[in-house]
């Protein structure tokens, strides 16, 4: 059965018993009332009737009064009449019920009306002038009609009171019933009430706690009590209950094994990691090495292009001192002014470039090797001293904007050679077209400035949403130079990687070392660019001390 129909039942048989209580209270209930009206109806016939026959005797003194003085004014055959008529009338109504008094009122009406017929033709009398004729009206006695009414009407008062008497009585008796019966009821709702609760406990009470209890069960993982019996939704829970049970225990397999399975990839991605870094080690120490190692072949061969550029010079002089004929004196100087002199000018560009190269891997190895001051570093003050260092060439080439500047975590001469390489590219890749400009900020909201490309407040800079651990502050370098083709974004933080066929001066390894040093600090560093408009250099820095590389 379901939960639905035994919630039904166990309301239904309850509210039938109640009902039934109701009615056996709301019954004694009418009884008490019809028992009490009927005990009021009788206190007021029996006012009505003791006051009926007030009229009569007051129109009997005046019948006597009337012989005697031989008047007939003081006999009222209208007003007394009436009250009495009215008074009968009522007391009729009263008794309508009741057969025995319904006669006794029919008796006194008729005895009084015969006073009213003989106290009208006494009058009449009177005004004819024949008092004597009822000379005995005046006596001291009452006329035999009111006392047949006054007899009648004892016996309809003592009938009155005696039903009175029974009828206070059955409102007693009425009453105590009325207040057993509800005693009764409300100990009868009472106790259906507790046996419902009982019945609901010991049915669906205990299934809902078997239920509770298989759930705990399942909340920690433990086995779960055998299932219930029966189709009711309690029942349904608790299969489902079951199948969830098993397919969890499915699902902790499977999590064992992916877990297994995880900390087989972690190992050996721990393993990858240690030799990826042990080569990146060997590979610097390599690069130091050779770079150390090729500076002397390099300086020899500077040295050796200077002592030959003096050789030069002195055997021009020998020429000059040897009076050779004019045709191979001709023919020497060319020689040595010319060809010699040129071959020599390329052997110290070339030694010299060769020298910056060997200086830019020498930097780049020194990037991860460098041990870092880490501290809270004024970023505006950063930039103030790149500014303050940029070539008197390239400083009068763009108007260069400083926004506001929050401070970071890291090292002050790291940060120093961020910021000189991102400002030394925005300023060597302008567009001659138009006036340069170059804005350094950082990002605090959704902003544009002028011509220049658009921060993009969706992108990774937008770190807001990060977890205190991981929260970072990021910089950018904006210009409205040339931009860079998007097939050259990816290999732009590569070293020796140079942009529009090598025209920029460098030796295309500062935008790796930045790369490597903002590495190092834990953050990020990115471009976006529109070919034609400008780029736009962003650097993700820490804001606070976190693990670092």
């Amino acid at each position: 059965m379901k939960l639905f129909a035994k919630g039904l039942l166990l309301i239904a048989i309850p509210s039938v018993i109640e009902l039934a209580l109701l009615g056996v209270v709301f019954d004694t209930q009418g009884k008490a009332e019809q028992a009490a009206r009927q005990a009021e109806s009788s206190q007021q016939i029996l006012w009505q009737a003791r006051s009926l026959i007030d009229p009569l005797l007051r129109e009997a003194a005046r019948v006597r009064t009337a012989i005697v003085l031989d008047d007939a004014s003081f006999i009222d055959r209208r007003a007394v009449w009436t009250e009495f008529s009215d008074r009968i009338a009522l007391l009729a109504r009263m008794v309508a019920d009741n057969p025995a008094q319904r006669v006794r009122v029919d008796q006194m009406r008729a005895a009084a009306f015969a006073w009213r017929k003989q106290a009208g033709e006494i009058a009449d009398a009177l005004r004819a002038g024949k008092p004597a004729a009822f000379a005995r009206a005046a006596g001291d006695g009452l006329p035999p009609e009111i006392d047949t009414v006054r007899g009648v009407l004892g016996e309809f008062v003592d009938e009155e009171t005696r039903l009175d008497q029974q009828r206070v009585a059955s409102l007693r008796v009425t009453r105590e019933r009325q207040q057993d019966a509800l005693i009764v009821a409300v100990a009868g709702s009472m106790l259906i009430w507790a046996f419902t609760a009982v019945a609901f406990a010991r049915n669906v009470g205990v299934r809902l706690a078997a239920l509770g209890a298989n759930a705990d069960r399942l909340s920690v993982g433990a086995a779960l009590a055998p299932p219930l019996e029966g189709d009711d939704e309690i029942a349904a829970l608790d299969a489902v209950l079951h199948q969830t049970s098993a397919r969890l225990r499915v699902a902790d397999r499977e999590q064992a094994a992916l877990k297994s399975q995880l900390q087989a990839r972690a190992t050996d991605l721990a393993r990858a990691n240690e030799y990826l870094r042990q080569e990146t080690q060997d590979n610097e120490m390599f690069i130091y090495s050779v770079s150390h190692d090729l500076r002397s072949p390099l300086v020899n061969l500077q040295g050796f292009s200077k002592e030959l550029e003096v050789s030069c010079a002195d055997l021009r002089k020998q020429i000059d001192a040897a009076g050779l004929p004019a045709h191979e004196h001709r023919t020497m100087a060319v020689v040595l002014d010319s060809d010699v002199d040129e071959s020599l000018q390329f052997l110290r560009q070339a030694v010299a470039r060769a020298a910056a190269i060997i200086e830019a891997l020498l930097r780049i190895s020194r990037a991860g090797r460098l041990e870092y001051r880490w501290q809270r570093v004024n970023v505006a003050r950063v930039v103030e001293r790149v500014l303050g260092g940029i070539e008197p060439t390239l400083a009068g080439a763009a108007r260069i904007e400083v926004g506001e500047l929050p401070s970071a975590w890291g090292d002050p001469a790291a940060l120093e050679q961020i910021f000189g390489s991102l400002v030394d590219n925005a300023l060597r890749h302008l567009d001659a077209a138009r006036p340069g400009r170059v804005e350094i900020g950082a990002i605090m909201a959704h902003e544009t400035s002028g011509e220049l490309p658009p921060i993009d407040a969706q992108s990774p800079a937008n770190d807001a949403e990060k977890p205190p651990a991981e929260r970072t502050r990021t910089y950018y370098v904006r210009d409205n130079g040339v931009g860079i083709p998007p097939a050259y974004v990816p290999k732009l933080f590569r070293a020796f990687q140079r942009l529009h066929n090598g025209e920029s001066a460098g030796q295309g390894t500062g935008l790796a070392l930045a790369r490597r040093i903002v590495e190092r600090h834990g953050g990020r560093i990115w471009v976006e660019s529109q070919p034609g408009a400008g780029s736009t250099f962003f650097v993700a820095l820490p804001d606070q001390p976190m693990h670092m590389i």
